[in-house]
């Protein structure tokens, strides 16, 4: 199975999951931290797609870039962001993406409208203050207080890279302009195209051992097309392969058995 290689600063998301969160699978109450600026730096990255819970309002607060990806999975992807005085997030629009945004310090103004040159909806907002952004939607939002303005997005589906890290806006402004949202590659559902490949691997390494077992190239192609579909659906690879021969094993697919033994 592949496995995402170490990677230095600043892709703390690529570094080994042992170390960086407690045994129980959860950042520990942040508010008790001694030197908490140096732990979160060294915490931050990329969690998606494992279970993980966290201090979302203590994290935001602490976040001083532009935008840190946060947990990615296949149908969403939370992110990190800080938006200086007198900047803005940026007048954008996400064909396909519906969007949340919750403030957790400070206070700006949104707008929103069917194009960008008629932003007809616009409201002050300020802490605790949430924003829903429908696909499709132009928007923006823009710090008007005299401190950084500390929030958290959420997108269904994914809108960034796994592991997107803007440490300012020019960085963000660099990344699209270079193709995609971060890496020069166009984003499926929270991974790039090479990412997907690396991703499934597994399943076609299973898949060369069903051909060397001298498995029919029909029962082969039923059971990993029938695999792709599930992941597509948010399963892992390995977790999409044991529901497949779970089906064929059980019965639970003649057709399944009936390929098996043509």
């Amino acid at each position: 199975m592949y496995v995402r290689p170490y990677v230095q600063y600043p892709y703390y998301v690529n570094m080994p999951m042992y170390g960086y969160r407690n045994p129980a699978g959860y950042w520990p109450n942040l508010n008790q931290q001694n030197g908490f600026n140096d732990y979160y730096r060294m915490m931050v990255k990329d969690y998606g797609s494992n279970p993980f819970v966290i201090d979302i309002n203590q994290a935001t607060k602490q976040n001083d870039t532009y935008r840190t990806a946060l947990w990615t999975g296949s149908n969403l992807q939370v992110t990190l962001m800080s938006i200086n005085v007198g900047e803005d997030i940026g007048l954008e629009v996400h064909p396909d993406v519906d969007q949340f945004l919750r403030i957790e310090q400070g206070q700006g103004i949104v707008q929103m409208g069917e194009s960008k040159n008629n932003l007809n909806f616009e409201r002050d907002v300020y802490d605790d203050y949430a924003i829903m952004i429908p696909a499709g939607t132009w928007h923006n939002v823009t710090n008007t207080g005299n401190t950084p303005l500390k929030l958290y997005s959420i997108y269904a589906p994914p809108n960034h890279p796994f592991g997107t890290v803007h440490v300012t806006k020019a960085d963000a402004v660099t990344a699209e302009e270079g193709g995609g949202k971060g890496n020069g590659n166009n984003l499926v559902f929270g991974k790039t195209p090479d990412e997907w490949v690396q991703y499934t691997e597994f399943l076609v390494n299973e898949g060369l051992e069903d051909v060397k077992r001298g498995i029919n190239a029909t029962h082969i192609l039923q059971e990993f097309i029938l695999m792709g579909l599930l992941v597509g659906k948010g399963y892992t690879p390995e977790k999409a392969y044991e529901t497949v021969e779970e089906w064929e094993r059980t019965g639970k697919s003649k057709l399944l058995q009936q390929s098996k033994n043509m």
